[in-house]
């Protein structure tokens, strides 16, 4: 492997913080347009659950780039 290739360590976890972040991004979209229509009683329910999955989520992608990055930069 040349020093200009990504690991594969690394391109795992871009791709995993593009898709957690266009899944918060579509999430949001969707509470705007049941605000909207009138249906915000589904979010009020779903928000907990929603808001707990995200922050769970987000924390492991959070210690995966942590762990990307010192790996990167020791390699």
């Amino acid at each position: 492997m040349t020093k200009n290739q990504y690991s594969r360590l690394f391109k795992l976890t871009a791709k995993l913080l593009k898709y957690f972040l266009l899944a918060i991004f579509t999430f949001v979209i969707a509470c705007i347009l049941s605000m909207g229509f009138g249906a915000l009683n589904i979010f009020a329910v779903l928000l907990p659950f929603a808001g707990n999955w995200f922050c769970k989520l987000g924390i492991l992608l959070l210690c995966l780039m942590t762990t990307t990055i010192i790996l990167e930069s020791l390699r």
